[in-house]
């Protein structure tokens, strides 16, 4: 393997983490399937046999979950990473699951900064509206 073969996978790795990521996370923590995780959720800690839970916690953990989705993704793509035959298959898959977590991770701080941010901002806009109300109080 040459350098450059190796430079492509790792561009590979990269760019084919991004649609796990964002298949995983979308499914297990945006609104658009609310109603059919917690379904699962309520299934995973309901059902009488140890298999049915598991099977519906995976729609309820994006780490769980983003397995499935590089499987799925490893079968569309044929990515392997390294070696070319199994070992690949089975090192792609791996380095694909990391490589999505780390995305799903980075959206995750992020998405909790952002609101972090837009609370301190209500707090400051309560506080304004406070101290022009008292403001106007004290002129009238």
């Amino acid at each position: 393997m040459t350098a450059g073969e190796l430079g492509v996978q790792i561009i590979q790795l990269l760019l084919i983490a991004i649609p796990i990521a964002s298949i995983s996370w979308t499914i297990t923590h945006e609104e658009i399937f609310r109603e059919p995780r917690e379904f699962c959720a309520r299934c995973s800690k309901q059902a009488r046999h140890l298999l049915q839970r598991k099977f519906f916690y995976l729609f309820t953990c994006e780490y769980c979950f983003s397995h499935w989705v590089a499987v799925l993704f490893l079968l569309i793509t044929h990515y392997r990473l390294i070696y070319q035959d199994w070992r690949g298959s089975l090192l792609g898959f791996f380095a694909l699951v990391w490589m999505a977590n780390q995305y799903i991770s980075i959206f995750d701080r992020l998405r909790l900064n952002i609101k972090r941010e837009r609370v301190e901002i209500k707090g400051e806009e309560h506080e304004v509206k406070r101290k022009t109300g008292e403001d106007q109080r004290k002129v009238a």
